[in-house]
This record gives C-alpha cells, sequence and structure tokens, in this order.
C-alpha cells in the first residue's frame, strides 16, 4: 500500500535537545508511535539514516478498522532552520503533495497546555515552519500547533525555545502529548473540522 501522508514532528537532533521546548513536536511524534505500540501495531523503520532524507522515518502500522491508515513519521534531523529540506525530499521519495503534509511543531502564541489545528498560513517567526514554506513551495500544509507560552519580557526567545521544560510544566506536557496524538488520529479519520474542535476544546491546565 503506497504512503498517503507524512506526519512531520519538528525539532533539533541529538540528546542535546531532546527535552527542550523546540523539540515538542518531535516529542509528540515520540508519543504517537507508542500509541501504535499500544493499539497492537509494530512500527517499521524506513528508510532512516538515509542521507538523501536527511530524517528519522518511521512507517506505521494498519491497524484494525483504520487506525494510522498508510502513513511515514519524519524527524528532520537537519536542525529545526534546514527542516524543509528534509521534508521535501520524503514528500519527493514518497510522490506526496505539501497537501498531504501534518506538521506537528511548537507554538509561542498559545500557552502551554493548549493546541490549534489549521492549514495553512503564517510563519510566525517560526524557523521550521518558514524553511517548509520555502522548500515546499506552499504553506497549504495541516499544522499542529502545541503552545509552549512565550518567555517573560526582556528574556530572549531563541533562548527560552532551546531551555528543557520546567519542573513545574512537565506535568502539563504529559498531559498534552496524548491529546496530541487523539488529535492526528482525529483529523485522519474524521477531518479537519472535526479534528479542530477536539484539538481547540483541550487545555492541559484544567485537568
Amino acid at each position: 500500500m503506497a504512503v498517503c501522508a507524512l506526519i512531520v514532528g519538528l525539532g533539533n537532533p541529538g540528546s542535546r535537545y531532546a527535552a527542550t521546548r523546540h523539540n515538542f513536536g518531535f516529542m509528540a511524534l515520540d508519543a504517537l508511535y507508542d500509541r501504535a505500540r499500544e493499539l497492537g501495531g509494530a512500527p517499521k523503520a524506513a528508510l532512516t539514516g538515509r542521507k538523501d532524507l536527511e530524517a528519522v522515518t518511521l512507517s506505521l502500522p494498519v491497524l484494525p478498522g483504520g487506525a494510522f491508515a498508510q502513513f511515514t513519521c519524519v524527524k528532520p534531523q537537519t536542525f529545526m532552520n534546514l527542516s524543509g529540506r528534509a521534508v521535501r525530499a520524503a514528500l519527493d521519495f514518497y510522490k506526496l503533495a505539501p497537501e498531504d503534509v501534518l506538521v506537528v511543531h511548537d507554538e509561542l502564541d498559545l500557552p502551554l497546555g493548549r493546541m490549534r489545528l489549521k492549514r495553512g498560513g503564517g510563519n510566525a517567526g517560526h524557523n521550521g515552519l518558514k524553511s517548509l514554506t520555502q522548500e515546499l513551495g506552499s504553506p497549504d500544509f495541516v499544522r499542529l500547533r502545541l503552545g509552549i507560552g512565550r518567555p517573560e519580557p526582556g528574556r530572549d526567545v531563541a533562548g527560552f525555545v532551546l531551555e528543557p521544560f520546567g519542573r513545574d510544566e512537565t506535568p502539563l506536557v504529559r498531559r498534552v502529548l496524548p491529546a496530541a496524538v487523539a488529535g492526528v488520529m482525529t483529523f485522519f479519520e474524521d477531518g479537519l473540522d472535526a479534528a479542530q474542535r477536539a484539538v481547540g476544546g483541550f487545555d492541559a491546565a484544567a485537568g
């Protein structure tokens, strides 16, 4: 069965960045892998380490009921500001279009614990989204925006996003991740409108 969509998590490679706010997209993909295993599937590595793709990729299983359909998850290994290069290579390999991409990323303009889903739009200063738009030649991919909030006035934004989540933030992060996975599944199973309602109504801070 041919791949029908790419689910892209944005982040920076390497253990130094693993728990940072800018790697929220990577964390969500890890949670998606875990959910696939819980449902009885065995995700299969695909093209991992191929230098021409510059990404770690994983094919999710087709589960009873159609869960996950035939998706490939992509973690660019190019660092954030060159993410589009890896996604462009994956799109070309699988013969897909920008409209077949769902990107999960951190979002400064939402508080931690909130999420939003939309198709298209601007980059809001996010270097990963900027690279994707440039390389794909279109902004018309779907974005699952995971709020991280903004730093206090006077703090450097670049430094803030590259810091690990604080101890007080960790419980919220743990609630967001399964909700993000559920949002991805709702989008592919029930469409954009249903997923937007589910994602937009979630608030990890509400318990």
